[in-house]
């Protein structure tokens, strides 16, 4: 596994492979990395943001994550050195007489789509996957929750489905031949949300948790991190020491 301090000077070709680069958290992402320096190709199912992404700067694939043939090939075709899976499937603002049957689209996608990722991402020997989760789904108990307690039962009888797909995907990043690291965001709030201001105790903007994904790139040792506005719901100080990231942050800040 690469350690920390070896990550600065580690990526010689800076390609990165971004999957779900026009959702909420990959339109603020993408920018902020090509401003790093990097190359992006960045996934879509809809041809018709492929125009969005180019303009953004990133090389646009449309490509379903469920076609595990056609990842396999871009992926192997483009060789990045990081792959970041942004990947979600829910409506706009929640809407909550959508959210029954996305939820079940949801947890597919982090099972089967996250498995089709991990392979694909180590077929083209990428060094680092990073990978979207969540941070609301802690079981009861002391708060500030720590990335090390234990989640909602499988069985829930509301979030149990979600529960069983984020614990296949954390499981899958983790378990990888290659660097694994898992960001635990908190409810989004901002542009592309339908959120202007905090949901919930322990959200986070997605500026500030795009933030943090270009963080992890080079400043992250494997493993978990807890990323959410610190209002002692979720203990963050894991990213805010190792990272540097700040929940705060807004570009142009």
């Amino acid at each position: 596994m690469i350690k920390k301090t070896e990550t600065e000077n580690l990526f010689a070709n800076k390609r990165i492979f971004l999957a779900g680069a026009s959702g909420a958290i990959g339109r603020q992402l993408v920018p902020l990395l090509i401003a790093d320096g990097w190359q992006v190709v960045g996934t879509t199912r809809s041809a018709d943001k492929a125009p969005l992404l180019r303009e953004m700067g990133a090389e646009p694939v449309v490509v379903d994550v469920f076609d595990a043939t056609a990842l396999r090939r871009v992926m192997t075709e483009y060789k990045p050195e990081i792959v970041i899976h942004q990947l979600t499937d829910l409506p706009q603002a929640l809407e909550a007489s959508k959210m029954t049957e996305a939820l079940v689209r949801n947890a597919r996608l982090r099972d089967e789509g996250t498995r089709n990722l991990v392979e694909s991402a180590v077929l083209a020997g990428a060094k680092r996957l990073i990978a979207q989760s969540i941070s609301f789904i802690y079981a009861d108990g002391p708060q500030p929750h720590r990335e090390e307690d234990p989640f909602l039962a499988e069985t829930h009888p509301v979030y149990g489905e979600t529960v069983q797909g984020v614990a296949s995907l954390e499981r899958q990043v983790l378990n990888a031949p290659l660097d694994g690291i898992v960001l635990r965001y908190g409810l989004f709030y901002g542009p592309g949300t339908g959120f202007d201001a905090p949901i919930a105790p322990g959200s986070v903007h997605v500026s500030a948790a795009a933030k943090a994904a270009l963080l992890a790139i080079t400043k992250a040792a494997p493993g978990i991190y807890n990323v959410a506005e610190n209002d002692r719901t979720v203990l963050t100080e894991k990213a805010t020491q190792i990272l540097g990231w700040d929940a705060g942050w807004r570009p142009g800040r």
